[in-house]
């Protein structure tokens, strides 16, 4: 027993030391210097004195004030070399093998170690030395999984707070960090990656920082791939890639790529890397945008290739990709994520709304909103101050027709906007003037129905053809009509509901004109009858959105029509009663803007509508609230300026 004596004293001496320097370096983090005072004093300090010490600096040390008990003649010394002082007497310790109570095996090597030391560094060692775990008391832990000299560099570490990180020993210095859960290295071979990311190796680093789940290093390298993505796909790593990980880049709307074309060619180099891979090429050309790709290129490069010719599943996504090119009027009802510019594009999908009216001032202004960006821009103003009117879109050209001018007359008018110029053109005007009319682009034509021609009501319907810049009458409608909501879908045209009344009073009718057979067809009736009302169509179905009814006054009530079973289905109302609002379709989502609830009392805000969860949420706000608008989705040039128009009101 007499023996053991000093040894175990001279154990209880230094774990005692360690622990006093660990209370110290916590301690001074902190900047709680009475405890450190405290405990390495192991006094209690007078009751009686209070105050502030003077510090005696050492080397390097900054002033401080510290409040604890104090007299006149007392300091309080810090000494900023001391934790590495006692840093390197551990390290002296352990390389001397002396007071080491366990020794790490790693790949037939050993290192001695001191247990408190690698609980402090290491949350992995603290649960596996307080814990019940079978290594707490064995003097011999094998760590498995994970290279030996990497074990080596992680325990200098532990001593000497410094390690070398260089490209050849990142990777498994990083994996060894992750699994002993030293967050200090793992985070700065992170950073050591992140640095040394090119084209060549960005791929690699992704799908190791994914394998190791560093989140933030796998976010930086994804975010480097896609902005990076013209010479990245051209490297090996990337050329590699397994399908999943493939169309994970080729699905993202960041990825920067000047032209489609561009993101095709790359899938077909992955093709190319390994014929077996034909199998998979079908979910490859899933997340290929072909309806943004050239029809030319679509035709001759695409289309005559064996993999697509021999895929069922390919022929399929071509033909989807044809029917948009072509249908340019229906792209509307074509809507698939495939048709959505990716951000990178010179192009953005934004809503443009024209004119209306706020508090009976009557406006010229044109302006387009991003919902991506939030952001609005104005655009060339009109000629003219209107509401009232009528706004279709054909491809990337508007077409206004019809209107009430700020003095109450009707408008004949025919105008026609251009993007590439940004200008407004004036076209041949319609047989009759028409204010709250119904206007609708279907299969090439522009339909204008019913409306006000400053009299009385109007049932007659005509139609304007835009290669030869002349209307002329087709069938009229069942009755005279005005503010109806009509959309086209399917190559027909649906009238539903309107103001027929003398009181303005909104009816419940629904019918569809067939352009083929040049007849009218009476439809299963809404479940609200009403007048004012928006409308446009999503995934096969008309959504007829607000509007006003004597009975109910203005309404937040929203209806859905499926052609394919003639009923309708009431959906969630939205967050607010709008009456005449405008209405547009982008990526999917239903955007409602502006709208009277009632007299005297505009929105300015913007409504979206989910279609899966059958929700409404206020998203934005316009820069002027309105209601007579109109409103269109459009793919707009981002480099369009901003036009002389600053979206503020013109009256009479």
């Amino acid at each position: 027993m007499l023996s053991n004596g000093p040894n175990w004293f001279v154990c209880f001496v230094f774990c005692l030391f360690v622990s006093c320097l660990l209370t110290f370096q916590r301690c001074l983090a902190k900047g709680d210097m009475a405890e450190v005072i405290a405990v390495n004093a192991g006094l209690a300090l007078p009751p009686t004195m209070n105050g502030t010490l003077p510090i005696e600096e050492d080397v390097g040390v900054a002033p401080a004030a510290v409040s604890v008990p104090q007299t006149s003649e007392d300091y309080l010394f810090v000494e900023a070399r001391h934790p590495s002082t006692v840093l390197q007497g551990l390290n002296s310790l352990r390389l001397n093998n002396a007071f080491c109570d366990v020794t790490l095996c790693c790949g037939g090597q050993e290192f001695p170690c001191h247990r408190i030391v690698l609980a402090s560094f290491s949350s992995y060692f603290q649960a596996m030395f307080s814990t019940d775990l079978i290594e707490s008391k064995q003097e011999r832990v094998a760590i498995n999984g994970v290279e030996p000299q990497m074990i080596g560099m992680l325990v200098s570490y532990a001593y000497t707070s410094e390690v070398y990180i260089s490209k050849a020993n990142v990777q498994a210095l990083l994996a060894a960090a992750n699994l002993l859960d030293v967050m200090a290295v793992r985070e700065a071979c992170c950073r050591f990656m992140e640095r040394q990311m090119d084209e060549m190796n960005c791929v690699g680093i992704h799908c190791f920082a994914e394998a190791h789940s560093c989140k933030v290093l796998e976010k930086r390298s994804m975010e480097y791939i896609l902005e990076h993505f013209g010479g990245v796909h051209k490297q090996e790593e990337f050329l590699s890639l397994c399908v999943d990980k493939l169309t994970e880049i080729l699905a993202s709307d960041f990825l920067n790529a000047s032209k489609e074309e561009m993101v095709f060619e790359a899938a077909m180099l992955w093709l190319n890397k390994c014929p077996s891979r034909k199998q998979s090429f079908e979910k490859v050309l899933e997340h290929i945008r072909l309806p943004l790709i050239s029809p030319y290129y679509l035709h001759d490069v695409i289309e005559s290739l064996d993999v697509v010719k021999e895929n069922p599943g390919c022929q399929k996504l071509i033909s989807e990709a044809k029917d948009y090119l072509l249908l340019k009027d229906r792209r509307g009802e074509l809507y698939c994520p495939r048709a959505r510019p990716r951000r990178s594009t010179a192009t953005a999908e934004v809503i443009v709304t024209v004119g209306g009216e706020d508090d009976k001032v009557v406006l010229r202004s044109v302006e387009s909103f991003n919902p991506v960006t939030n952001q609005w821009k104005n655009l060339a103003c009109l000629p003219f101050a209107v509401s009232k009117h009528g706004l279709v879109v054909s491809d990337s050209t508007l077409y206004l027709a019809g209107g009430e001018f700020p003095d109450g007359s009707a408008s004949r008018e025919m105008w026609r906007y251009d993007p590439c110029f940004d200008s407004w053109t004036e076209m041949a005007p319609m047989n009759v003037a028409r204010s709250e009319l119904g206007l609708v682009m279907l299969d090439g034509f522009v339909y204008a129905v019913g409306g006000w021609e400053g009299r009385s009501r109007l049932d007659s319907v005509e139609c304007y053809n835009p290669h030869t810049n002349l209307w002329q009458f087709t069938e009229s409608y069942k009755m005279a009509v005005t503010s109806p909501a009509v959309v086209a879908l399917d190559g027909l045209l649906y009238v539903t509901g309107g103001a027929v009344l003398e009181d303005g009073d909104g009816t419940d009718l629904a019918q569809v004109y067939n352009p083929k057979s040049g007849g009218w067809t009476e439809l299963a009736p809404m479940q609200i009858a009403r007048s004012g009302s928006a409308a446009c169509t999503l995934k096969g179905k008309i959504y007829v959105i607000g509007g006003w009814h004597a009975s109910t006054e203005n309404t937040d009530k929203v209806e859905c029509y499926d052609p394919k079973t003639n009923q309708w289905t009431m959906c969630a109302p939205m967050k607010e009663r709008r009456y005449r609002p405008g209405a547009a379709v982008v990526d999917g989502k239903i955007y409602v803007l502006g709208g009277e609830e009632g007299w005297d009392r505009y929105h300015d805000t913007i409504e979206r509508y989910c279609e899966d969860t059958d929700t409404w949420e206020i998203v934005s706000e316009m820069t002027t609230s309105r209601s007579w608008l109109s409103c269109v989705s459009l793919q707009l040039r981002k480099d369009i300026h901003m036009g002389s128009c600053n979206g503020t009101p013109s009256d009479s």
